[in-house]
């Protein structure tokens, strides 16, 4: 941004020495911050339209996996268009997206490195992404072997661990919250296991400290922030998710201060 406003300066400084090199100065600095906002806006329009793209089409890979996609799977996915507010253009191509990653000839590497390059690393995005095909797959009350190889293979392509798998189906009720409830899905679960699902989802050991604690859940609720994922690039009608999302946190760390006594 700088050399714009020394290329300013020195235009200023031809035509009106020190006056004209202090207004061509600040033009340049102006002209160079809206020269950036631009070309930001533009690059998370690119962001939040793949987005949307490579999550409905890896949704459709995933969801036959198993070798078929289940009537279950296509109503969760019918669901997301309503839960994400998509306008009939969108679910068109969100259809469209879907039935391409069902197709024989779909190269899933290729669509998860795509949407990884154009995300440029932000790995809140990815989680997020990846939370949305956990969701899918669970729609049936199971994930099978099939599925949750190709879960992880996803994962590899973009960067994240099984550790982190781990973290995302705990945040669905082990895999199991096709609803989205989150830890609100503990039916059937002893408080050990719910206990044990809070500790998977602030992404520690039971363990840890209470101090380490309080600052993976500050830390969980930083990367996870919805302004701050926006800004990075996730679509706007995941917002809901992503608040979902941090109530998810925010129930696992109260879980566990209330298991530990901490005030």
């Amino acid at each position: 941004m700088w050399i714009f406003t020394l290329i300013g300066a020195f235009i200023g400084w031809l035509f009106a020495r020190l006056p004209g090199a202090l207004v061509g100065g600040v033009l340049g600095f102006v002209a160079a911050r809206l020269a950036a906002m631009i070309v930001s806006r533009g690059a998370l329009g690119t962001i939040r339209a793949q987005f949307l793209d490579s999550t409905f089409a890896v949704m459709g890979a995933l969801c036959k996996a198993d070798g078929h996609v289940t009537r279950d799977e296509i109503q969760v996915a019918e669901q997301l268009f309503t839960k994400l507010h998509l306008g009939e253009e969108q679910k068109d191509k969100a259809r469209e997206a879907f039935n391409r990653g069902k197709s024989a000839d779909f190269d899933l590497d290729a669509e998860v490195a795509n949407f990884a390059r154009v995300a440029r690393g932000q790995r809140a995005l990815f989680q997020m992404f990846l939370q949305v095909q956990i969701a899918a797959i669970a729609a049936d009350g199971q994930v099978e072997t099939s599925e949750h190889e190709m879960l992880a293979r996803v994962a590899r392509g973009l960067g994240l661990s099984e550790a982190e798998i781990e973290q995302l189906e705990a945040m669905l009720g082990a895999g199991g919250g096709a609803s989205g409830d989150g830890l609100g899905s503990t039916a059937g679960q002893s408080s050990e296991d719910q206990l044990n699902q809070a500790y998977t989802v602030l992404g520690v050991d039971a363990s840890a400290s209470d101090s380490e604690i309080k600052k993976a859940y500050r830390r969980q609720m930083s990367a996870n922030h919805p302004d701050k994922l926006a800004g990075k690039g996730m679509p706007e009608n995941m917002r809901e998710m992503a608040e979902q999302k941090t109530r998810e946190i925010s129930a696992a760390y109260e879980r566990v201060c209330k298991a530990r006594g901490i005030g």
